[in-house]
């Protein structure tokens, strides 16, 4: 199986150098996504050697830096994506383990809460709060059966990198993911990786670091999701009674 494991950077200067040394271990093939860091991480990435790297020259977010992983990844001769963090907390050692579930599969993710590990740490309450919240949302409204709605820690088909139509540059992007994988239907796995939290008191930035805001703008990104794959619907209908009417043809064969 040919793979590539993307990973967004920002600020990670303290983490970088003993993730890329570990993540080496498990893959041949890594793109960095330097998200407009303001430390030393440009500089410690020219020292690498074997990487690819995309820099944004401002941060613009988690989701773009993703979005950039993804365009760079469909130009790839590869048959699955893996992403993960820089933080320290997504173990290497796992990659195999999300690769070993595609086989069936065309997304895998990572889940802190589908069984213990003897790592694992507490989470900060709000933060698994919220976790529980937006996932049990999600798994009612489109029919998933998510543990983590939030995990970073994941591996994409090829094929269905090609469906996808990520536009959610920040936080919420794994919302939008979630509603479009429900949308179109994909195979959906869970694995489950220690929950590791090196840094509770890691900030979101902005509005974000109060809690009800973060809920409210989760729960807009699932909306504004959900509306645009109700159209995407639309139009793919629109042009599927088009086509059997221009061929005079049943309706519903285009479909």
């Amino acid at each position: 199986m040919r793979f590539l494991t993307a990973i967004p950077v920002y600020n990670e200067e303290r983490h970088l150098e003993r993730v890329l040394d570990e993540v080496r271990r498990y893959s041949p093939d890594i793109l960095v996504i330097n998200d407009g860091s303001t430390d030393h991480t440009a500089e410690l990435l020219a020292q690498q050697q074997g990487l690819q790297v995309i820099t944004h020259p401002k941060n613009r977010g988690y989701g773009a830096a993703l979005i950039s992983a993804f365009a760079h990844g469909r130009q790839q001769p590869i048959d699955v994506l893996v992403t993960m963090d820089c933080d320290g907390q997504h173990e290497p050692a796992r990659i195999p383990v999300l690769l070993e579930a595609m086989h069936d599969a065309d997304l895998v993710s990572g889940s802190r809460y589908l069984r213990d590990f003897r790592q694992d740490t507490s989470a900060p309450q709000d933060r698994q709060r919220i976790n529980s919240i937006i996932t049990s949302e999600l798994n009612a409204r489109f029919g998933l059966h998510l543990t983590d709605a939030f995990c970073g820690f994941k591996a994409y088909r090829r094929e269905a990198l090609d469906c996808l139509s990520i536009t959610e540059t920040g936080w919420g992007m794994p919302l939008q993911l979630w509603v479009q994988a429900a949308c179109l239907g994909l195979r959906i796995k869970e694995v489950g990786v220690p929950r590791l939290y090196l840094d509770p008191n890691r900030a979101f930035g902005g509005v974000l670091d109060n809690a009800e805001e973060r809920l409210a703008h989760y729960r807009s990104v699932i909306n504004a999701a959900e509306a645009e794959c109700i159209k995407a619907r639309t139009r793919r209908d629109a042009a599927a009674a088009a086509c059997c009417f221009s061929f005079h043809l049943p309706k519903g064969v285009c479909r």
